[in-house]
């Protein structure tokens, strides 16, 4: 099954931590990782050194590629002991001046990825959030903002890997809306009954084969009937020796 996910720049997460990094020996417990839609292939920046991942973004920002999508319809990743995950778009708005606005939005809020951060329950999990679970119609999309959070000290690394978007297709409604019509019209009620018998007839059969049995029961036979006897007497031909 071919891979139906949209075009996307990841970047690479970017710990948020208060304090110098260097100096500061506490391990960050937030991160951030942001995601643009190109009109390219797939683009995973986050394994790219800073200097071009930098350079990449840069480049798609005054080559102005970037696009929208006009519906998202989920986002899918694969945990990587991240406890807690909040989801912020920057959409595409109409003004009264008719000019662009961008803004961003919270649609999802502290969702729950491991239900104890201490323990491993949920840390490499698959998980995919719809967008009925959004708290908003996420059309118009230009940004996707991952907030990442674990509180817990006992893991070293944590972070949501193999992120994936996927769009409304409606495309694949228009064509399979047609291609079922034709198999079941609606101008035409589907019949069951084609290519059976009557069931007047079967029935009327079996009500003739019934009292016919009925009959045999009543008046059994008082003579008895013989194999291979004609006429009180046997034929040699019809009888076989061991």
């Amino acid at each position: 099954m071919a891979d139906e996910s949209i075009a996307c720049i990841i970047k690479s997460p970017i710990a948020l931590q208060t304090g110098d990094v260097r100096t500061d020996l506490a391990k960050p417990g937030v991160y951030v990782i942001e995601v643009t839609f190109p009109r390219e292939r797939i683009i995973n920046v986050s394994c790219l050194s800073p200097l071009l991942e930098e350079l990449v973004i840069q480049l798609t920002l005054i080559t102005n590629i970037l696009l929208c999508t006009d519906q998202l319809q989920s986002i899918a990743f694969k945990n990587y002991y991240t406890a807690f995950l909040t989801v912020r778009l920057q959409r595409r708005l109409n003004s009264e001046s008719d000019r662009k606005l961008l803004k961003w939005k919270t649609c999802i809020r502290d969702m729950c990825l491991m239900p104890n951060p201490h323990t491993e329950n949920g840390s490499q999990d698959y998980f995919s959030i719809h967008r009925d679970q959004m708290l908003f119609e996420p059309d118009g999309v230009v940004t996707v903002r991952l907030i990442l959070r674990q509180p817990s000290p006992v893991w070293l690394n944590f972070t949501i890997e193999d992120i994936k978007m996927y769009e409304c297709d409606h495309d694949k409604d228009k064509v399979q809306g047609p291609w079922l019509s034709q198999l079941t019209p609606q101008d035409r009620p589907l019949k069951l009954s084609d290519g059976l018998p009557d069931p007047e007839v079967v029935a009327s059969s079996v009500q003739q084969m019934w009292v016919l049995t009925e009959m045999v029961r009543n008046n059994p036979a008082t003579t008895r009937v013989g194999r291979f006897d004609v006429d009180g007497s046997y034929d040699v031909n019809l009888l076989s020796y061991t």
